[in-house]
């Protein structure tokens, strides 16, 4: 019940962004009554921030799963741009991310989500810089690349991928940027 109710959330957070997420709009996403949220959750904030930490385990645990079925680190990062490619285009895309939209909307104004913005876009560069060192050692990536350096472009890559999503880009449009992104690793 509590993941369907963070589910629904998520979906209008990404949508709408959260300045411009109305209670009644939650409330007819969710199907509860706001009081009903605000027993549940204390306040829109707190449903927000319960949302983002569900969105960023639901992401992760893909991921995890995409790298699973990928032997090498060249491979990988691959995996890791392709699932992207599949949550930048078509509705998906146009919904938006929850975590680029809380960077936008919110990290200048509200410390404690930019600090937790930040250290979720710390740990897509760790686990890129992982996958790149990885692929140095098993050689599918060149030898004189600097992991941090390359995890970090790839993260504004990955990122930059969800704010065009927003406009409505199609798959091809953003296979273009992954084709070259992995030929700085080749």
């Amino acid at each position: 019940m509590l993941e369907d109710v963070l589910d629904k959330a998520i979906v209008v957070f990404s949508e709408f962004g959260y300045p411009a997420t109305s209670l009644g709009k939650l409330t007819a996403a969710i199907g509860l009554t706001e009081g009903s949220i605000y027993k549940a959750f204390k306040d829109k904030r707190a449903l927000f921030l319960a949302a983002l930490e569900r969105y960023v385990d639901l992401r992760a645990s893909r991921l995890e799963q995409a790298l699973s079925g990928a032997p090498t680190g060249f491979e990988q990062v691959r995996a890791v741009l392709e699932l992207y490619v599949d949550y930048s285009h078509g509705a998906a895309g146009r919904r938006g991310c929850l975590v680029v939209g809380s960077a936008v909307d919110l990290a200048s104004s509200d410390p404690e989500i930019a600090k937790r913005v930040n250290l979720i876009f710390k740990m897509h560069e760790k686990r890129l810089v992982h996958c790149v060192r990885q692929g140095q050692e098993d050689g599918s990536i060149r030898a004189d690349v600097d992991a941090e350096s390359v995890a970090r472009l790839l993260v504004c890559v990955l990122q930059g991928m969800r704010v065009l999503g927003k406009t409505g880009r199609s798959r091809e449009d953003m296979t273009g940027p992954i084709k070259q992104a992995l030929k700085l690793l080749e």
